[in-house]
């Protein structure tokens, strides 16, 4: 039951730590509140995490396939660190060449923020490898097992973890805006240190196997 709860923060922390950054989704979602409601923004913010619980359910899919042949932890552990390595440097180039600028926002109806906060989170083609390296590191840390209450575990914790932020920006995003371009190049910043850290620890793992 403990690891259970070791899983659930991680997994969470990594989760919140991806969505803090503004960008299309979180400011989407804050776009949606202010001009359809906080209701609005709390739906279109569901469908974005229910998206992004199946892309990690996908994520977790693809390592269990990797993991049924023992020879494959090696690679795993590889997979994460090239994964870990890739984030690391997108995050910090994106904080170097972050620019000040207003940000395309996608209209939201009433009727269909639910749908349209599915569809905008499908279009993040990096959360499934950035889910599947942290599910990897995760494993090989003896974190999940690949049975049911870990998978479950695993998949709802990046989604409240992703819903935190959004309703966040929904709730208070006129706080937010003034200092969206201080907050963003920051949080890049604070997200390539992580990575970093996390590349850091795998190479010790396959070091000490």
């Amino acid at each position: 039951m403990s690891h259970l709860l070791i899983l659930f923060f991680a997994t969470f922390s990594a989760a919140f730590m991806a969505t803090v950054p503004p960008g299309l989704l979180n400011m989407n979602a804050a776009k949606t509140s202010v001009e359809k409601g906080k209701a609005n923004g709390i739906i279109f913010s569901l469908g974005v995490s229910t998206m992004i619980m199946l892309q990690a359910y996908v994520a977790v899919l693809i390592s269990k396939f990797l993991y049924r042949n023992p020879e494959v932890i090696d690679f795993l552990l590889k997979l994460a660190i090239a994964i870990f390595a890739f984030f690391a440097v997108y995050f910090f180039i994106s904080a170097k060449n972050h620019k000040k600028k207003k940000l395309r926002l996608t209209k939201v109806s009433r009727k269909n923020s639910f749908l349209k906060g599915l569809l905008l989170a499908a279009l993040n083609l990096l959360t499934i490898p950035y889910y599947a390296g942290i599910n990897a590191m995760w494993n090989a840390s003896g974190w999940i097992k690949f049975e049911l209450w870990d998978v479950l575990t695993f998949i709802l914790a990046a989604g409240s973890g992703t819903f935190t932020v959004l309703y966040l920006y929904t709730v208070y995003f006129n706080k937010l805006e003034k200092k969206t371009s201080a907050f963003s190049r920051n949080s890049n910043y604070v997200l390539s240190l992580l990575m970093l850290v996390l590349l850091m620890i795998t190479i010790i793992r396959i070091f000490y196997r």
